[in-house]
C-alpha cells in the first residue's frame, strides 16, 4: 500500500499531493535549525549580519511558501508525484540532525529556565522537545492510522504550550517584551539593557531642557512602544529629581563622576595632593546667643548662597562638609585639577570679599580662612548602609590651624600652597610673610602667608 500524502480527501484537493506532503517533515526539519540557531549566543558581528539580513530573510520564507502552494496545487513537477514509499528515505537520512537540533535547542532553554525560573522558557522546551518526537512520528509513521495522528497530536500540543504561556506572561507584564523577556539570551539582555539605558539617559538630559516630549515621540520613532516610552519617562522624571537631591549633597562634580564610574562609590580610599580651604566664622557663637533659630539659619544661608557657588561651580571645589558656621572645601580630589592650588587661593578671596557684600549688619560674624595644600586620603568612609566621600589627613588639620591663625575677614595660606601657585604663569598672588609659626600638633613650625589679593592676567 503506496504511502500517499494528502489533504483530506474531497475537502482540498480531490486526490494524493506531493507538495502538500513534503510540507510538513520539510517544516518541520527547517524549524529544528532555526531552533538550534535561536539558542545559541553569537558575538556582535555575527548579531549585526544576521540583522541586516533579517527582512531579506523573511521576505524570502514568505516567497518560498507561496511558490511551494502554487507549485503543489498546480502539480509542478517533482510536486506532482506522490512518495512511493511508506517511510522516505531522504527523511529517514535527515531525520537525526532535525532530532538533534530540536533536542540541542530544549536543552538550551532549559539552561535558561533554570537561571530565571519564567514559564515561557519552559514552554519552549517542552514544545521542542514534542517537536522532535513528531518529526520521529512522522518518520515511521502510515496515513491515516495511530501513529499519522500522533504527529498531528504532538505538533498541536507544542504550538498550544507556547501560546497558554505566551498568554499567561503577557497577562502578568503586559507588554510584548515583557512576555518574551524570559526567553532572551544573556548577551540579547544585555544589547536591551544597552538600548533602554541609552533612552533613559536621552530622556533625563531632556528633562533637564524642557523637551521631554520631543524626546519620548523620538523614541517611538525608532521603535520604543508608547508604553515603554511611557514608563521610560515616568522613570526619567524621577532620577532626575533624585539627581538633583544628590548634587545638592555631593556636589555636580562628584555626582558626574560618580555616574561615569559607580566604582567610586566603593569603600576605601587613595592618596592625592589636594589643596584645603577651611573657613569658620569668627564671633558665631556671640552672635547666635539671644537670637532665633532662623534668624541665624538665614544669616548661615545668605553667606554660603554668596560664596558656594563661586567656590563649586566657578572654581570647581568639592564641598567636604558644612559644620554649622564653617565650610571644608577640597580641590583636585578627583585628580582632574592640576591647578587646584590656583582655584583653592581665588576661591578664598572670593569667600572673603563675596561675604563681605553679603553682609546685612555690621554685627554679623565675619570669615576667617586657612588654605593648605599637602597630601591626603581621598575615599569613602562608614558601612554598607551609610558613607560618606571623605578627605583625610594632616593636610586638613594644618588648613584648620592656619584658619585659626587669621583675624576676621582675613586669609592665611601655607608655604606650600604659595609654592604651588607661584608655578602658575598667569596667576599672582600678594602676600605678607607671618613667618615660621608654632601650630598646635605639630612639632615643627609652620611657613605661614597672609593672602592680600590675587591676580590672573589678561583679566580686566
Amino acid at each position: 500500500m503506496p504511502y500517499t500524502p494528502s489533504p483530506t480527501p474531497g475537502v482540498v484537493l480531490s486526490g494524493p499531493n506531493g507538495g502538500f506532503g513534503l510540507a510538513t517533515p520539510i517544516g518541520l526539519l527547517l524549524a529544528s535549525g532555526f531552533a538550534a540557531l535561536s539558542s545559541i549566543e553569537m558575538d556582535d558581528r555575527t548579531e549585526t549580519s544576521l540583522r541586516r539580513w533579517q527582512a531579506p530573510m523573511r521576505i524570502g520564507l514568505v516567497v518560498v511558501l507561496l511558490v511551494w502552494a502554487v507549485a503543489s496545487i498546480a502539480g509542478v513537477p517533482p510536486l506532482d508525484r506522490v512518495i512511493e514509499s511508506e517511510r522516505a528515505p531522504w527523511l529517514l537520512v535527515l531525520l537525526p540532525f532535525g532530532v538533534a537540533a530540536y533536542i540541542f535547542a530544549a536543552w538550551r532553554y532549559l539552561a535558561i529556565y533554570r537561571a530565571r525560573r519564567r514559564p515561557l522558557p519552559l514552554a519552549v522546551t517542552v514544545a521542542f522537545v514534542l517537536l522532535a518526537e513528531a518529526l520521529i512520528a512522522m518518520a515511521f509513521g502510515r496515513a491515516w492510522q495511530a501513529s499519522w495522528w500522533e504527529w498531528h497530536v504532538l505538533m498541536a500540543i507544542a504550538f498550544a504550550t507556547i501560546v497558554l504561556s505566551a498568554r499567561h506572561e503577557y497577562r502578568r507584564g503586559r507588554s510584548t517584551s515583557g512576555t518574551f523577556g524570559g526567553i532572551y539570551l544573556a548577551r540579547t539582555l544585555e544589547r536591551i539593557d544597552s538600548r533602554q539605558s541609552a533612552a533613559m539617559a536621552e530622556l533625563v538630559r531632556a528633562d533637564a531642557t524642557g523637551t521631554l516630549g520631543t524626546a519620548g515621540e523620538a523614541l517611538r520613532r525608532r521603535g520604543f512602544s508608547g508604553e515603554q516610552v511611557a514608563v521610560m519617562t515616568d522613570s526619567a522624571r524621577e532620577l532626575a529629581r533624585m539627581d538633583g537631591l544628590l548634587r545638592q549633597y555631593v556636589g555636580p562634580h562628584l555626582a558626574d563622576r560618580l555616574g561615569a564610574d559607580p566604582k567610586l562609590a566603593r569603600l576605601g580610599g587613595l592618596e592625592r595632593e589636594v589643596t584645603v580651604l577651611f573657613a569658620d566664622l569668627s564671633g558665631f557663637t556671640t552672635f547666635a546667643e539671644g537670637r532665633s533659630a532662623t534668624e541665624v539659619i538665614d544669616m548661615l544661608n545668605a553667606y554660603w548662597g554668596a560664596v558656594v557657588p563661586f567656590v563649586v561651580d566657578q572654581e570647581g571645589g568639592f564641598i567636604e562638609r558644612f559644620a554649622g558656621d564653617a565650610i571644608l572645601a577640597v580641590f583636585n580630589v578627583l585628580g582632574d585639577q592640576p591647578d587646584h592650588a590656583a582655584r583653592a587661593v581665588r576661591a578664598a578671596i572670593a569667600i572673603r570679599d563675596r561675604s563681605a557684600d553679603a553682609r546685612a549688619s555690621d554685627d554679623w560674624p565675619r570669615f576667617r580662612v586657612g588654605v593648605n595644600t599637602g597630601v591626603v586620603v581621598v575615599g569613602n568612609v562608614g558601612a554598607g548602609q551609610q558613607r560618606s566621600f571623605s578627605v583625610i589627613g594632616d593636610t586638613t588639620n594644618v588648613a584648620a590651624r592656619l584658619q585659626g591663625l587669621a583675624t576676621p575677614g582675613h586669609i592665611t595660606i601655607g608655604g606650600r600652597t604659595l609654592d604651588e601657585v607661584n608655578t602658575e604663569p598667569d596667576v599672582v598672588v600678594d602676600v605678607r610673610p607671618l613667618g615660621p609659626t608654632d601650630l598646635k600638633g605639630k612639632t615643627e613650625p609652620t611657613e605661614a602667608f597672609e593672602l592680600l589679593s590675587v591676580t590672573v592676567r589678561g583679566e580686566a
